[in-house]
């Protein structure tokens, strides 16, 4: 995505069986709604919110002091008490209480580099990839919570841009390059991220002129493990397609979605609960306000996508599905955060921040993140 890539600081300143594929603003005061954490901290303030979902409770972000102005467009929540963020500048920032403190802990020398995706498997091992052509793609390890970081691994390719990062499990993972030689590239990882082996090509459908992954929010790329399924997402061509592997990666199919892609358009994030059931979200970031058609769900493992019946309307950079509500799910934008409640066959405005990333870990917890050190908590009240 080298154009979006130059572009984005000027625009945006501002389980279940194997899937098809197998075979191949109003305001409240602080402190009020329930919260794991037992209560509000005194430098938290608290976002809008809106009445609906989660079991029909409202919904609000509740942003915490991040310490930092970098824009967080990597994020990823290990537990209620654990959770890593990554950004512009050499950025990498973790809290290991829940939100109420964050502390830088990015790898040194790095202030140069963007840090658009992080994966973390506890408070002392993370993977974190910054992005960019050449070697500016490269990726980082910590065993330690951030005190010591060791580079394993750095593009060498002055062609390839890499977008996004995830993990099957604590060994197994993929880092996904922007087409090169007219397909996309994939890394591997089998030691949790210590060391990478770039995959042959011969098995990876062609990319359409024109098309790439958006480096957006470190949800291009995803899986749905402990098995071997992965997907990815693009943009930029004719058409916004989605590429999924039911074999840690080694082999790809690739579907048609009805998302509009475009020079800067396209599925920007997926989000799989299981094998068979995920969402896309999208839009164009050059025109954040109106989306049609930018969100789309499948029941197919990717083969097959529909858009929903009603979309939020506007760009939207990250998804998630939350865990423990089968069916809930999160979508978030510059221009505000949406839920569905029914597998993301519609959505409903509860927020009018703006973010760029969300997730949330296998226990509910559920964070955002986004420009200026922005991170907030999910609020169910």
């Amino acid at each position: 995505m080298r154009a979006i890539f130059a572009a984005i600081p000027a625009i945006l300143l501002a389980v279940t069986a194997a899937p098809a594929f197998a075979d191949s603003s109003s305001w409240r005061p602080a402190g009020s709604g329930s919260d794991a954490l037992g209560g509000g901290h005194p430098s938290w303030r608290l976002a809008s919110s809106g009445p609906d979902a989660l079991g029909g409770s409202r919904l609000s972000w509740r942003l915490a002091d991040s310490g930092s102005t970098a824009r967080l467009r990597g994020l990823d929540v290990v537990s209620a008490k654990v959770a890593w963020a990554s950004g512009s500048a050499g950025t990498v920032l973790r809290t290991v209480d829940g939100g109420r403190t964050w502390r830088q802990v990015g790898p040194p020398d790095t202030a140069d580099l963007q840090f658009r995706d992080i994966e973390a498997f506890s408070a002392d091992r993370a993977v974190a990839l910054p992005i960019g052509e050449g070697e500016a793609s490269r990726v980082y390890a910590t065993s330690d919570g951030g005190r010591t970081w060791t580079e394993t691994f750095r593009n060498d390719d002055p062609r390839a841009f890499y977008d996004c990062i995830a993990f099957f499990d604590h060994r197994r993972g993929l880092a996904l390059s922007d087409p090169v030689d007219g397909r996309f590239r994939i890394a591997s990882t089998m030691d949790g991220g210590r060391s990478w082996k770039v995959l042959p090509p011969d098995r990876m459908p062609d990319a359409l002129a024109g098309e790439f992954a958006f480096a957006a929010s470190g949800t291009c790329l995803v899986t749905a493990g402990p098995g071997p399924w992965a997907w990815f997402a693009t943009g930029g061509g004719e058409t916004a397609r989605v590429f999924a592997s039911s074999d840690y990666g080694r082999s790809w199919k690739v579907s048609d979605s009805p998302v509009p892609s475009g020079a800067s358009a396209g599925i920007y994030s997926l989000a799989f609960r299981d094998p068979r059931h995920g969402i896309a979200v999208g839009g164009d970031f050059a025109a954040p306000t109106t989306a049609p058609d930018g969100a789309a769900t499948t029941h197919d493992g990717g083969r097959t996508w529909h858009v929903a019946r009603s979309v939020p309307g506007e760009y939207r950079s990250g998804a998630a599905w939350v865990p423990w509500r089968w069916n809930t799910a999160l979508a978030v934008g510059p221009t505000g955060s949406d839920v569905s409640r029914d597998g993301g066959r519609t959505w409903t405005r509860f927020d009018t921040g703006s973010f760029d990333a969300v997730d949330c870990a296998p226990d509910g917890t559920c964070w955002a993140s986004g420009e200026q050190g922005r991170l907030a908590r999910l609020i169910r009240s």
